[in-house]
């Protein structure tokens, strides 16, 4: 928390938002987070939604925290690069960002490429699973270096989502609320 003003948490989901029983969807019933909506889950376009993640982090004047998950962290990424605003963010929680260069990347996902590799311009830390279907753990490791952030693996997790059973996912909590900046 700053001395001035409480921080508040934006959930930045990823490809086809969250679920009912994902860590980002109980956060933002147990703590009233808030999660950016995007226009289409389906067919993301990178521009707009980085229009969707500016538009929110300016919906407020305190500072955020960011905690996204998957395609949420190259949006993150991706719009830090780029935001005259991005100092309005305080900290962030990167958790299991895929492997853009994966050769099967679905065509959905193409827009993407290539992933922004600046160093973010916030504290954040990474968080990886050893099993990510989505993304091995050397790609995520790369991620983390080329982000400037630690990076922090939780063991065989899969894509950190509903089906990791992480339930309320406390340890993933308190690493985002560490990472705020005063």
């Amino acid at each position: 928390m700053t001395d001035s003003q409480p921080l508040r948490v934006l959930l930045v989901p990823g490809w086809l938002d969250s679920g009912p029983g994902h860590w980002q969807t109980r956060w933002e019933g147990r703590h009233g987070d808030e999660r950016v909506l995007q226009d289409d889950w389906v067919w993301p376009r990178r521009g707009d939604w980085m229009a969707q993640l500016e538009q929110a982090v300016l919906a407020d004047e305190r500072p955020a925290l960011l905690a996204a998950h998957s395609l949420g962290c190259h949006l993150v990424a991706a719009w830090a690069a780029h935001s005259r605003h991005a100092g309005r963010v305080h900290g962030a929680l990167l958790v299991a960002p895929p492997d853009l260069d994966k050769p099967d990347l679905p065509p959905q996902l193409q827009g993407w490429r290539p992933a922004v590799r600046r160093p973010l311009t916030c504290p954040a830390r990474l968080v990886y699973s050893e099993d990510d279907p989505f993304c091995r753990p050397e790609a995520a490791r790369r991620l983390a270096a080329d982000w400037a952030v630690p990076a922090q693996s939780i063991g065989a997790r899969g894509h950190i989502n509903a089906e990791s059973g992480l339930g309320d996912w406390d340890e993933g909590r308190r690493w985002l609320l560490a990472t705020a900046r005063p």
